[in-house]
């Protein structure tokens, strides 16, 4: 069946605006280098949740001490996180070592600031370990609950158990951002003892995180996948690319999930991207049209 003139300038307008929106957001992203997807993960919920809060950083190993479910009291999971939190400033100091060594003094005035930090993380864990003994019988309670069958098939009892893992994991990260401000207080100390250029020699040599490489990959995928649909380049493939990307977004809010967050935009979103990688537009494809005459693939247009 041939297609109408207004038809398919209706598909080239369609791929030049979703592919505008692509790149325009994933350049946004790129631009502001506080943007992170850990909200999003942390929204997550149903059966992938776990996957998607599973590139979240960590302060110290706290999923495998005080937010672990084992038979640790509190205050057992407390020393082993602070343990923990104190391993990877000596990891954070090491790294930075490597980059900028440091004499005997320097050294020293490193592992007293350490000892000072390490003190004041354990006064904070002894104020707020009535609060911690509170939150671990809360794990557990929250654990019985959602091994019910009622938790599976109630909405209510969904919801009831949605909304206490978001106010649970609400209390976990407010104590982990106290830990890391107690940690990035550390490594002022550290710099003020540096020149400006050492400084920037130190702060190079930390490692990104899981969730900084994985927020990277996704900013300049969506910049890549929009400018090639604005321009016409391999559109079915870039198209299909971005329906992928959407149905992800979509499966950290699954509808039928109580406590699921709307996500109607991605789905009329995605429908469009569909019918862009499905349906041909010939020359109003992009540069796919001028592109083909050479192309080595007879399909890769």
């Amino acid at each position: 069946m041939r297609m109408t003139l207004l038809a398919v300038a209706a598909l080239a307008l369609l791929r030049i605006v979703v592919g505008l929106h692509f790149f325009l957001e994933g350049l946004s992203h790129l631009r502001d280098p506080a943007w992170s997807s850990a909200g999003f993960r942390k929204a997550a919920v149903g059966p992938l949740a776990d996957m998607y809060r599973s590139s979240l950083p960590e302060v110290g190993d706290w999923s495998g001490t005080l937010g672990g479910r084992d038979r640790r009291s509190a205050g057992d999971a407390a020393a082993a996180w602070q343990e923990s939190v104190i391993e990877s400033w000596r990891g954070v100091l090491a790294a930075r070592s490597k980059a900028v060594p440091l004499d005997a003094a320097a050294r020293e005035a490193a592992e007293a600031n350490i000892a000072a930090a390490t003190k004041e993380l354990a006064g904070y864990l002894q104020e707020i370990g009535p609060d911690l003994d509170d939150y671990r019988m809360q794990i557990d309670r929250l654990d019985a609950q959602a091994r019910q069958p009622s938790a599976r098939e109630v909405p209510f009892e969904r919801k009831r158990v949605a909304d206490k893992r978001r106010e649970l994991s609400a209390l976990a990260a407010s104590w982990q951002a106290d830990a890391a401000a107690i940690g990035e207080k550390l490594v002022a100390e550290w710099d003020a003892a540096l020149s400006p250029a050492d400084r920037l020699r130190a702060a190079a040599a930390q490692p990104p995180t899981t969730l900084w490489r994985a927020d990277r990959f996704v900013s300049w995928s969506l910049v890549t996948i929009g400018a090639c649909l604005v321009i016409g380049i391999l559109v079915p493939f870039n198209a299909m690319g971005a329906a992928l990307f959407l149905a992800s977004v979509i499966a950290s809010q699954p509808f039928w999930v109580a406590g699921a967050q709307s996500t109607y935009d991605q789905w009329v979103e995605l429908a469009a991207l569909l019918v862009l990688a499905t349906t041909p537009v010939g020359g109003w494809r992009g540069l796919d049209y001028f592109l083909r005459s050479w192309c080595p693939f007879a399909r890769c247009r």
